[in-house]
Order: C-alpha cells, then structure tokens, then sequence
C-alpha cells in the first residue's frame, strides 16, 4: 500500500480523514478567528465594514448579503454566499468541507451548517481523526431559526425548511420540510 503523502489540508478538502490539530490548518483557524473577532466586533451601523470583511474573510459574497453578528465558521475561505442573502443572528457555518449558499436565502436565528464528520469507531475518533462532506443550500431557500443542516446534504431551491428542523438527507427544490428528522409535508406554490 502506498503511503499517503498529502497534507492534512489536502485530505480535508477531498473529504477524506484528516487530523485538524495540524500546524497549516490551526493557522488558518487562526486567521478566520481574527476575521470572527472583527466582524462580531463591528457596530449595528458598521454595513460597510462588515461587507468589506465578509468579502476579504469568506470564499466570496454576493451584492446586498447581510449577516449579523454573531457569525462563527471554522475557515471562512470555503464558505460561498450569493447575493442578496439574509442570515440573522448567531450562523455557525462550519467551512471543514466547501458550504455553498445560493441567492436570495433567508436564515433565520442560531442557523447551523455543519460539514464535520467524526468515526463511528471510538479508536479513530478516539486519535482526533475526522472528516468532513460539502453543504449546499440553493437560490431563494428559508431556513427557519435553529434549523441545522448536517454534513453531505443539498437542499433544493425554493424550499422552506421549519424552525429547529435537522435536515440529514437531501431535500428537493420548492418543498417545506419539518422536523427531526426533517421530513417533507408539502410542495410550495410558485407563481409562474
């Protein structure tokens, strides 16, 4: 067998195993955790500023995004959030693995987008080894508050997913899905 020679980065971007307590990814925390510090440290009238940080911090951000302090992620730089999308208080967007958020999202309060995985076995788990899958959440989607979203799942665009839902799986476009887990109970009306 072939040792593996990748970085730990490396290996934490293709989604395979990976141990976070290495130097190259403790210094990226490092950084994001300066960009958090800053931002949730800006001013209710501080639009600008938190724009021009958003958009130096995370992978990219779209025109007319507005997320409000507090706002948590682990990388920042593979985050993506597209225009004009609302988060509102307390996001944790956990960026282990790429989130992509679409146009037009509605988050409401305490949202949580969590790429991680972590081995079912204890004796990996239990040597620091984790994992992580992309979250992808589509154009005009409302997340109720303390809705989370779990590692490896899309959620369609259109869809409304209820407060303090756990989305597991996939979800398709224009549905309302509640619960937890969250589970389909009806498709949305779009007006043509």
């Amino acid at each position: 067998m072939t040792p593996d020679t990748r970085s730990m980065r490396e290996r934490m971007l293709a989604g395979d195993l990976y141990i976070a307590d290495d130097p190259e990814l403790e210094e990226l925390s490092a950084v994001s955790g300066d960009f958090q510090d800053a931002y949730n440290a800006t001013g209710s009238r501080e639009h600008s500023e938190r724009f021009r940080l958003l958009t130096e911090w995370l992978g990219a951000v779209g025109e007319g995004t507005v997320i409000r302090p507090p706002f948590r992620v682990d990388y920042g730089r593979f985050t993506t959030i597209g225009a004009r999308t609302f988060a509102n208080f307390g996001l944790v967007a956990l960026d282990v693995a790429p989130i992509t958020i679409g146009d037009d999202v509605q988050m409401g309060p305490n949202v949580q987008l969590l790429t991680p995985t972590h081995p079912v076995d204890p004796e990996p788990r239990r040597a620091k080894w984790e994992a992580a899958k992309p979250i992808v959440i589509g154009d005009n989607v409302w997340l109720g508050g303390g809705a989370i979203v779990l590692a490896g799942v899309t959620v369609g665009e259109n869809t409304v997913v209820g407060a303090g839902a756990v989305v597991t799986r996939d979800l398709p476009a224009n549905v309302v899905a509640v619960g937890s887990p969250a589970r389909v109970v009806r498709e949305v009306w779009s007006a043509p």
